[in-house]
């Protein structure tokens, strides 16, 4: 099982429609969301691509936004992972 962990901007959450769009993909077992963090669980990942879109809904105005992070690891072993940052299209 591969996890994906996104960590939305300060002041964003997940939209419902982004998340019924990811629950129908066939990979995509299950999606929680704790403390303001999405987590994607997969059922596996193989050699082709895969593309993830999430529509992310700003509920509350912040200043100087930071970047936020995406990890990707496996679940049985975690320590195998990827780490990646992203900022607003905006700043």
């Amino acid at each position: 099982m591969v996890i994906i962990e996104v960590s939305p901007l300060s002041g964003f959450v997940l939209t419902s429609r982004s998340r019924m769009l990811l629950e129908n993909r066939t990979i995509v077992k299950k999606i929680e969301v704790k403390a303001n963090v999405v987590y994607i669980y997969l059922e596996k990942l193989n050699d082709e691509s895969q593309s993830f879109i999430l529509q992310l809904e700003q509920v509350i105005q912040v200043k100087n936004l930071k970047p936020a992070s995406i990890k990707i690891y496996d679940y049985y072993q975690p320590e195998e992972r990827a780490l990646a940052e992203y900022s607003a299209v905006c700043s």
